[in-house]
């Protein structure tokens, strides 16, 4: 893989290295720093489409951009939702551990790919989910935002106490928040809404990456084949 340093690749490159950042801005308890988690991950997500256009417009498509660019869109899904996993009880690790590995794979095909010198089919689905990815993320961001520290551990309270009391698992809790919201008045709709849409929002999440990542798998399997001998 020919490595080349444009503006494309750069713009890939930091939005790796603001991950980090990121995420540990986002588990602060502190209400700035997590605007200034959300400034970046806005920034980030910006730059996603501005390194794309720019590559193609002015025809700085590279390998390794091909490479850099969907990597990075990974760490900062990735590191979105373990940051999420450590601040709320509606995000499970089966969930990550699902994308995760959807996300291995296709790194994997994409570097046999470009090793090979072969064409890695993609489709306007995987866009679709990788759109779908940032605008949830940002939705449960806003959330999290909007509540008070003490609305926050209470919904947690509320999912702990569900589980071990009465054995409920986060799918019955969260449909039966859903349920309470749609059947009856809330006095605070951001604390209602945050009772079940960030669960039901990264299981689609988790949901659409699995057939992502099967889609992917039925149209690239050559590319585990080994090479034929000529």
């Amino acid at each position: 893989m020919k490595i080349i340093i444009n503006i494309p690749n750069s713009l890939s490159v930091l939005r790796i290295i603001a991950t980090p950042f990121f995420v540990y801005f986002l588990i602060q308890p502190v209400a700035w720093m997590k605007v200034l988690s959300l400034v970046i991950f806005a920034v980030a997500s910006l730059s996603d489409f501005v390194d794309g256009y720019w590559a193609r417009k002015y025809q700085q498509e590279t390998d390794l951009g091909r490479f850099l660019d969907p990597l990075a869109d990974k760490a900062i899904v990735i590191g979105s939702l373990l940051a999420f996993l450590s601040i709320t009880e509606q995000v499970q690790l089966w969930m990550i551990l699902c994308i995760f590995a959807r996300d291995f794979l296709i790194t994997v095909l994409r570097f046999i790919a470009i090793q090979r010198k072969q064409f890695l089919h993609v489709s306007t689905f995987g866009k679709i989910k990788t759109a779908f990815q940032m605008f949830s993320i940002a939705i449960v961001f806003l959330g999290f935002l909007m509540l008070s520290y003490n609305e926050k551990a209470e919904i947690n309270t509320m999912y702990k106490s569900a589980k071990e009391n009465y054995g409920l698992s986060t799918f019955n809790i969260a449909t039966e928040n859903l349920l309470r919201f749609i059947n009856e008045p809330v006095p605070n709709i951001f604390f209602a809404l945050a009772s079940f849409m960030p669960y039901f929002l990264i299981l689609m999440i988790s949901v659409l990456t699995l057939i992502s990542g099967l889609r992917y798998l039925i149209t690239n399997y050559k590319l585990l084949l080994p090479l034929s001998k000529k």
